[in-house]
């Protein structure tokens, strides 16, 4: 085990890969990228080699409590992941963050790049949710990447290209970051419905998650996440319905309880 990047990484393994790509997600809107990355994480059973020690970019506003007792301050787990392919095609970098860096953004980043572009790394892929007015049968998968070449094949791939937007937090500005190291990269954005913005969406981590092993060229069990999926659609549909019922019975009157007009002269 060995420190670097001023005793903010602790490098436990530093694995031998073959031209390896990175993956990275933080939790955001409704926890697409977060669940679809830890899926294929579990699912690849990728192992652990590295981590960024949290204090200097995390602010601690509150502590937890067991059994009534005070703990001391706890940081968000920030890890670095490999996984080893058979054959000749790429390795996979994961990284994974507890929680969103809440100052040095930009530093983090850069952290980030440094221990992956040692690594190999070339090419950097985070996901996201992306916001929509109403409740899609099937979520579609937007892309934005880092050049025209890149571009292009997402949209081979049958890929929303939407066009002038904003993608928030790391899991946007990590690509920028590596995009000013001449690396190339590409964001997955999962449909949501703006209005379930603060509930988890695994019907929009499922079709990330879909895109993102065809790009990898990654089979893995999609099994769980179908079913969990198929169980949050189907409560959001009941919870559509209620919705509604609920507005009809609020603001409609039945006529034999309606005031009769008074008589017009």
């Amino acid at each position: 085990m060995k420190k670097s990047h001023d005793d903010q990484v602790t490098i436990r393994k530093e694995p031998r890969l073959y031209n390896p790509c990175l993956l990275a997600a933080w939790p955001g809107v409704a926890n697409v990228a977060l669940e679809a990355t830890t899926y294929l994480k579990d699912k690849l059973q990728a192992e652990e080699f590295a981590e960024i020690e949290a204090q200097s970019f995390f602010e601690v506003t509150g502590v937890y409590v067991e059994k009534n007792l005070v703990q001391p301050p706890r940081f968000p787990e920030n890890k670095f992941y490999y996984w080893k392919r058979k054959g000749k095609e790429g390795d996979l970098i994961l990284f994974l963050g507890e929680a969103q860096p809440s100052t040095k953004t930009r530093e983090f980043a850069d952290m980030i790049l440094d221990v992956v572009q040692r690594l190999g790394v070339k090419t950097v892929y985070t996901c996201a949710a992306a916001l929509i007015s109403h409740f899609p049968e099937q979520p579609r998968v937007w892309a934005a990447a880092t050049d025209g070449e890149m571009l292009e094949e997402m949209e081979k791939q049958g890929l929303v290209l939407k066009g002038d937007f904003f993608i928030a937090g790391m899991n946007g500005l990590l690509l920028s970051m590596a995009k000013q190291r001449d690396m190339k990269g590409v964001c997955l954005l999962g449909e949501t419905p703006r209005y379930l913005s603060e509930m988890r969406n695994p019907t929009a981590s499922q079709a990330v998650l879909r895109v993102l092993t065809r790009l990898l060229g990654v089979e893995i069990d999609m099994t769980e996440i179908n079913n969990l999926a198929a169980q949050s659609r189907q409560q959001i549909e009941e919870l559509i319905k209620e919705s509604r019922r609920q507005f009809i019975s609020d603001f409609t009157v039945p006529l034999w309880e309606r005031p009769q007009e008074e008589d017009q002269e």
